[in-house]
């Protein structure tokens, strides 16, 4: 049993610093210039040991940017637990995912490649996986408190959601991203705002 146990403590252990080189190579290079060889022999495993974890270099792209969206849920959702009132979840909880789209490494694999790397449908499920939830939550309680009018959250959330990658898009590909952060961000207020109770 223990030897066994070991093995499998070994095999994760690969794993893990196979997406964590993978992660950081995908971040500097992107991913069509980072070949399989240089993760295999950053990580020092063999390419058999890649290929025992993953399908090929998509799949493991795949986990890198699962794992990146399930931290960048947890980020936001930890601003908007900072903010004492429950009603601003929302605009502080939008405001942090676009705090988070000046990290290269988000730019990079989050907004610019994973698209064409999995293909639309499939990055935008992922997207809906980690985020709507959350932001269907933060709208529900921003209604409860009467910060906002009622109406249904879930295709608020989605009209919502959609305007954040938009967003988030668009500061990825700025010349000047500090500027087109401020000025979205300010949009994003705008926007929110124009939900509000009259």
């Amino acid at each position: 049993m223990p030897a066994a146990t070991t093995k499998a403590e070994q095999s994760e252990a690969t794993r893990r610093e196979l997406v964590k080189v993978a992660r950081r190579l995908f971040a500097k290079n992107g991913y069509a210039a980072t070949p399989i060889e240089d993760i295999v022999r950053s990580a020092r495993v063999t390419r058999g040991a890649l290929y025992h974890h993953f399908a090929g270099k998509q799949d493991l792209f795949r986990e890198v940017f699962e794992q990146m969206e399930s931290e960048l849920s947890e980020r936001v959702a930890q601003a908007a637990a900072a903010e004492p009132r429950a009603e601003l979840h929302l605009e502080v909880g939008c405001q942090a995912m676009l705090d988070a789209c000046l990290d290269p490494a988000v730019q990079r694999i989050v907004l610019l490649d994973a698209p064409s790397v999995l293909g639309w449908e499939t990055w935008h499920e992922i997207e809906e996986k980690h985020g709507l939830g959350l932001l269907t939550v933060a709208i529900q309680v921003a209604m409860e408190s009467g910060r906002i009018e009622r109406a249904p959250a879930g295709p608020l959330a989605q009209v919502i959601l959609g305007a954040l990658i938009e967003a988030a898009l668009a500061i990825a590909r700025a010349d000047d991203e500090e500027k087109a952060r401020e000025e979205i961000g300010t949009s994003v207020s705008r926007l929110l705002r124009g939900l509000e109770s009259r």
